[in-house]
Parts: structure tokens; sequence; C-alpha cells
């Protein structure tokens, strides 16, 4: 599996990328309502949530302040998950499965692992 090292940074590179425009696009449907049910009311705390997600997953996808973007980012996916999946709820609603929040936590610890290493490779500036 050594062979596979010389390839690490470009698999990390690209999940990046990937997961900032994944990311870019969540924010998209809530701010623009593009393929959406329905827009987020403007100014609410959904709508800023949005925001967070289309600007911090552009930062992301282009690595540029990426450790920042990241940083910002897993802390809203983690008051998602709090707030608007979890609500502390006990019993079978804390997992994650159950309560449909698998993205949130997800993009929470992506982004955390973005925060630590930065953008590392194919980004406008390595911080």
């Amino acid at each position: 599996m050594k062979m596979l090292d010389k390839y690490a940074d470009h698999a990390y590179a690209l999940m990046r990328i990937i997961t900032g425009l994944m990311f870019t696009f969540h924010g998209v449907q809530k701010i623009f309502g593009v393929l959406a049910d329905r827009q987020t009311a403007l100014f609410s705390q959904s709508w800023f949530g949005g925001l967070i997600e289309l600007v911090g997953g552009a930062l992301v996808l282009l690595g540029f302040y990426s450790r920042w973007a990241a940083f910002v980012c897993s802390g809203t996916m983690a008051v998602a998950y709090f707030q608007f999946h979890w609500k502390f709820q006990l019993g079978a609603q804390f997992f994650p499965t159950i309560n449909r929040g698998e993205l949130a936590v997800l993009y929470c610890f992506v982004f955390l692992l973005i925060f630590t290493r930065g953008g590392v490779k194919w980004c406008i500036n390595n911080k």
C-alpha cells in the first residue's frame, strides 16, 4: 500500500473540492431556491446557514482561506445537527440515521479535517 502514498494529497484535494462543491450547492438551494421545494425566508437562521454554505463551500472548493472557511462550516454543521436534527431528544432520535442528520455529522467532521490540513494542493492560497 506504500505505492498509494504518493496520491494521498491528490485524493485529499479531490475530497476538498467535491465537498466544497456539494456544500455550495446546498447554499444555492437555500439562498436562491434552485432545485428546492421552497426558498428559505430572508434573514432567517436557515438563510444565514445557507449563506455560510454558499460562501464557505465556495472558499473550500477554491482553496482560498480554506482552513478558516472549513472551521466556520464545521461549526455550522454542528449547530445544524444539534438544533435541527437531534433537537436534544432522548431515545432513538439521538442517532443520525433516525433523525436524518447523517450529512450534517459527516460535513462537520470532513470540514474539521480540512481545517486541520488546509488546502494542500490545487488551491488559490494554501491557508
